[in-house]
Formats: C-alpha cells, sequence, structure tokens
C-alpha cells in the first residue's frame, strides 16, 4: 500500500487478533487505494503462510488468487462499467453463495465495489444479509463517500475513510518502485491528485498522458471558438459516454487549478505543466468565475453519472466556457 498506514496497521490487527468485524466499508475516491486495502485484508484473513499474524506473505497460492480475485471464497460483486449499475439479482447469487461452508479458506470474503451504484432493490437485499451476517463470511464495501449510501448500511459497517496520499509520497513511491525519470515522476504525482492507483496506471500506460495533453490542448482551442465548433465537438463526444466523463474530469482538474491560483491558495497545481496558461487564465477571469466554471464541471459529471442526455450536458457546458 502506498499511504494509509493508519488502515493499514488497523485492519493488521483486526486480522492478527481475530477481533475483525462482520462487514466493512471502506471510503475515498477514485484510485485512492480502497479495492487494494480490501484485497490485502481478504489476503490477511486467509493466508495460510503469514509473515506475521495480520501480514500476509503474497506469495502463496490463496495469496496470488485473491490478488487476482479468482479464489473461490472470494465473491466480487461490481457494475459492469463505472456509472453503472449493481442488480438485485448479483445481490441474490452472493447471498446464496455465502450461505455455503467456505471452500479451502477460513473465510468467505465478499467483495462489493462501488457500491454506490448500487440500486435500491439490491441495496435493501443487502441489509438483510448485513443484519444476521453468516458465519464465516466478511463482507466489504467500497464507495466514494458514504454519504451516498443507505445510513442503515453504513451503521452496519466499520467505516474506513481514505484521504488522498500526499503528492511527495506518491513520488517517493514512484521514484523507489518504477523505473521512471523525475520529471515523469513528478508530473504523474501531481496529476493523479493524491491517488495512488491513477498514478500508476499514468506510468504504465503512456497514451493516458497523451490522451489528456489532447483533451486539454482541445480545451484551449474551445475558448476561442465559435459556438457552432463547440456543439460540433460536444456532438462527436457525445458518443462515447465514458470519454465524455474522463474528458470533463480532465478539465474539471485544469479548472480547479485556476480556481486555487485565482485564490492565491498555497497549493501547486495539478496540471504542472500548464502552468503557464493556468497562471494567465487566473488573471483574465478570476476566482468567482473560476469557481463557476468549477462547478460547472462538477454539474456535468453528476449529470452523466444520473444518466441524462450526453449531448445536453455537454452542450451546456460548451454555453459555460468563457470565450476568449
Amino acid at each position: 500500500m502506498v499511504g494509509h498506514a493508519w488502515a493499514v496497521n488497523l485492519l493488521k490487527k483486526h486480522a492478527a487478533d481475530h477481533k475483525h468485524k462482520n462487514a466493512y466499508l471502506i471510503t475515498g475516491p477514485n484510485g485512492v487505494g480502497r479495492r487494494t486495502l480490501a484485497l490485502r485484508f481478504a489476503q490477511a484473513l486467509n493466508c495460510p503462510t503469514p509473515f506475521a499474524p495480520g501480514e500476509p506473505c503474497r506469495a502463496c497460492q490463496t495469496c496470488n488468487q485473491i490478488e487476482a480475485m479468482l479464489h473461490p471464497d472470494l465473491s466480487v460483486i461490481q457494475a459492469e462499467r463505472i456509472g453503472g449499475v449493481i442488480r438485485v439479482e448479483q445481490i441474490r447469487e452472493l447471498m446464496r453463495s455465502l450461505s455455503l461452508t467456505p471452500y479451502s479458506a477460513q473465510f468467505r470474503v465478499a467483495l462489493l465495489i462501488r457500491f454506490e451504484e448500487a440500486n435500491p432493490n439490491a441495496a435493501n437485499a443487502l441489509l438483510k444479509t448485513l443484519e444476521e451476517p453468516p458465519p464465516r463470511v466478511v463482507l466489504i464495501l467500497t464507495a466514494e463517500s458514504s454519504e451516498r449510501l443507505l445510513p442503515t448500511i453504513v451503521s452496519r459497517c466499520e467505516v474506513i475513510r481514505l484521504v488522498p496520499v500526499p503528492t511527495d509520497t506518491i513520488y517517493q513511491s514512484l521514484i523507489s518502485g518504477w523505473v521512471i525519470s523525475e520529471d515523469r515522476a513528478r508530473l504523474v504525482a501531481h496529476i493523479c491528485a493524491g491517488s495512488p492507483g491513477i498514478a500508476i496506471r499514468l506510468h504504465q500506460v503512456p497514451s493516458l498522458l497523451d490522451r489528456r495533453q489532447a483533451w486539454l490542448e482541445d480545451q484551449r482551442r474551445l475558448l476561442s471558438a465559435s459556438y457552432f465548433d463547440r456543439f460540433d465537438y460536444a456532438e462527436k463526444l457525445a458518443k462515447d459516454k465514458e470519454k465524455a466523463r474522463a474528458t470533463l474530469a480532465t478539465w474539471l482538474s485544469f479548472w480547479r487549478d485556476v480556481m486555487l491560483t485565482a485564490g492565491n491558495a498555497d497549493h501547486p497545481p495539478a496540471n504542472i505543466d500548464w502552468g503557464p496558461e493556468i497562471a494567465d487564465l487566473s488573471t483574465r477571469l478570476g476566482l468567482i468565475r473560476a469557481y463557476n466554471l468549477v462547478r460547472s464541471a462538477q454539474k456535468a459529471i453528476e449529470r452523466l453519472d444520473r444518466n441524462i442526455n450526453s449531448l445536453l450536458v455537454l452542450e451546456v457546458f460548451m454555453l459555460d466556457l468563457p470565450s476568449l
């Protein structure tokens, strides 16, 4: 794990002392390490050859199968895609499997990823299991925020709230654990916004950085483009909802940097390679207009997540962009 030492130590103690809870809820932003922490805990509970109590070896067959999410006593429930829906049928099938005795491990572990995407029927179906959990079963839910879940579900879980990891911690982790230049590690550590998972993916898939650069250049062009050109861009982008959401998230990061710079915040920009443009726009737009652009990008992403018409969402955002 990169960061989150307090959470690691807490779960290590729970596994070592055999005083684990029946259900856990791990919250935090995407890529911060929610799923990794859950899998490490599952390994700690079931590793037959731990280095020490609560410390899985991560080399045995059990640990390797859990790492790959292929262990017979590990059930993984999630929507088919980010922004999708966890259906009640998935929860009912999970409940049937959890009623069985563990096949080879000490505990059956159910990992429910992005549980904020569960529909109301699925959430209520899980609630019954949380109220009367089967023996030798541990449920681990992940979500961006506990506020997006039913209070009755949250109250029955041990809540572990992960926060963004400091930029320097991620930078040092990249330098020590990966073959990467200092300049690239510094850029990736800033862009990932405190999420080690995103940092590693940006390093492993260089095309993601190229794609980000292209989206930022597109936005720079749109700032001086006509509404006809803006709507034409929106129409093309709306054909792929996931791409549209990723584009808006990139632009949101940029406008947040502009807002923080305009407000003289003691915080370096995430997009450090776009420093001159950020400084120029912060001066030209000011704090209030930059803040409004941040809110506009946030609302656009939220509307896409609620399955509002993608083209309409993008056209509204294009109208909010300043004309420079």
